[in-house]
């Protein structure tokens, strides 16, 4: 035996790894070859065939894994996880007049889910009201139609405030939506610091994926950080932020893409909130993420527990964050709408199910299940239960709940884990050294590297490489249709006598000066919270106040990035 021999042992899992490749593995590759030549995870991380106790050995269990509630949080954000609670079960919920939303609201909480999730139509998302030229066609079409104070107290009539978390899907209009859901609210006798929920409001996914803006890149993250400030000062249970990889990931991004993505913009306003003068721990505890869960479902997990390990670090290292719950990654999760198809579209419930089942085995605090319907319309009221007995089914008969974070130890899982994790953190580093994510976004970098991976992911669907159930291969005859949620032609109608109304009979003299308030504090810098609020409550419409941002903050149109 050499000297090196003997200072270095052989470690005996590594041999008889090594033992078993040679006489167990190569034997039945000649009788049945791999199916491919390179497995790998959908972000192209490679998988190898086993991995074994040897791959962890250099392993820092405390530093890297840890304990669920505890830095640096991998395991989870709480001790106890669904042991002590179940996650949220939240089902979307928007769609035609207000009033049709609010039936659908009471259906849902009668249904057994337990927070509400509003979406939007596109006037709204892009700042304007019913009756505008831009509106035409869309009133009331891909969420619900809102354009005054006086749509809110229709569409939350009956909500219990106090009792029920309210998740708001709009961005670049959120607050003028945060504004108006506050009045409602108190209108209703419960007041701004007992409202529990969240606010989208994340406006750089919008210039990297969704493509709804008002104002410019750097007047839109000014209007977000006056929006944290005052709900960490004001509203003490409000989510202000959800910063969301959700539609970068249905934009086309990879899994270490949506996570790198979206934690740059997170880091982002963090940067943001600091330089105005926010003390770190005083608003990052109530900062929350959305992640879209894909079909790769070991990544799907990984990506979760790699996200929390990342933003714990960053907070703690970087930002210097002394408060635990600031190091606290907190997760709202959607199954993936992009997954879903048309060609036998009851294949999408078992897509949401294995889906949903990651999203739960990642960690998340919070979850919606898509409906099978849903690539072809809002959905329906019979296609919106399954999706929320999907999760209850979860929740109350898998056992699921049982233990927190099952996979923890999983020798492919804690390797995949870092591995996203090394990847995100390129990303970070690249965007670090371009300027910040703002600057990155105005040079167009992560919008070309989703649509790289966007045109990777279709040509492999072209070419019958990555198969897809029922589109490309397993086909069967007939369009297999299904009933689908129709919109009355007559919503927008309806909308535009409503607000007209709301205007007849207005103060209009309050309106202007509230207006004139907004626009003051634009030019000032003073935070635009209070002065928009007071505009929602004088019943200024949701279009007006959105035109007081486009004069004074200026417009924008996206520079091609090919």
């Amino acid at each position: 035996m050499s000297a090196r021999e003997q200072k270095e042992p052989v470690d005996p899992v590594a041999a008889a790894r090594a033992s078993w490749e040679k006489e167990i593995l190569e034997p039945a590759l000649e009788k049945t070859p791999r199916r491919r030549s390179l497995f790998a995870t959908d972000s192209g991380i490679p998988i190898p065939d086993l991995l074994t106790p040897a791959d962890r050995s250099g392993e820092d269990y405390l530093r890297e894994v840890g304990f669920p509630g505890q830095y640096p949080f991998t395991r989870g954000p709480q001790a106890s996880m669904y042991r002590g609670r179940l996650w949220t079960m939240r089902q979307f919920a928007g769609f035609g007049t207000p009033e049709d939303t609010n039936g659908r609201f009471h259906y849902l909480l009668r249904q057994g889910g337990t927070g509400l999730s509003t979406a939007f139509d596109m006037p709204a998302l892009m700042g304007y009201d019913c009756d505008s030229p831009f509106a035409l066609g869309e009133v009331g079409r891909e969420g619900v139609a809102v354009s005054s104070l006086a749509d809110f107290e229709l569409l939350f009539a009956g909500i219990p405030f106090a009792e029920v978390t309210t998740s708001m899907t709009i961005n670049a209009s959120a607050i003028v939506a945060l504004c108006m859901y506050i009045a409602v609210a108190e209108k209703a006798g419960v007041p701004r610091a007992a409202l529990g929920g969240t606010l989208q409001a994340d406006i750089l996914k919008e210039y990297i994926a969704q493509k709804e803006w008002i104002v410019p890149p750097r007047p839109a993250v000014r209007i977000v950080v006056d929006m944290i400030e005052f709900c960490s000062r004001q509203m003490p249970r409000w989510n202000p932020i959800s910063i969301s990889g959700y539609h970068i990931r249905e934009a086309g991004a990879t899994a270490v893409q949506e996570l790198a993505f979206t934690l740059a913009d997170g880091l982002g306003y963090v940067e943001e909130c600091v330089a105005r003068g926010l003390p770190v721990d005083d608003f990052a505890p109530r900062l929350s993420f959305f992640w879209d869960v894909h079909n790769d479902f070991f990544e799907e997990i990984a990506k979760f527990r790699a996200g929390r390990r990342i933003w714990a670090r960053e907070l703690r290292e970087r930002f210097h964050a002394k408060n635990p719950r600031s190091w606290m990654l907190r997760t709202h999760a959607q199954t993936a709408g992009v997954t879903l198809t048309a060609q036998q579209p009851q294949n999408n419930i078992a897509r949401v199910a294995i889906q949903a089942l990651a999203a739960v085995l990642g960690g998340t605090q919070s979850l919606h299940t898509n409906s099978l319907d849903e690539t072809y319309a809002l959905p329906t009221q019979e296609a919106a239960t399954i999706a929320l007995r999907t999760q209850q089914i979860l929740g109350y008969e898998t056992g699921v709940d049982r233990v927190v974070d099952p996979l923890a130890g999983s020798y492919y899982v804690e390797q995949l884990t870092d591995e996203v994790e090394r990847r995100a953190r390129d990303y970070l580093r690249r965007i670090d050294e371009m300027g910040g994510i703002v600057r990155a976004v105005e040079e167009g970098y992560p919008q070309k590297e989703i649509a790289e991976s966007a045109f990777r992911h279709q040509r492999e669907v072209e070419t019958g490489e990555r198969v897809i159930v029922g589109v490309n291969r397993f086909q069967s005859g007939g369009a297999g249709r299904i009933p689908t949620l129709e919109i009355d032609p007559r919503v927008a109608e309806h909308q535009q006598r409503r607000l007209a109304e709301v205007k007849r009979t207005r103060d209009a003299a309050a309106v202007e000066e509230t207006l004139r308030r907004v626009a003051a504090a634009c030019a000032s810098g003073e935070n635009l919270v209070e002065p928009v609020l007071a505009a929602v409550r004088a019943y200024a419409t949701l279009g007006e106040i959105c035109d007081v941002f486009r004069r004074e903050l200026g417009s924008y149109r996206e520079a091609s990035s090919f």
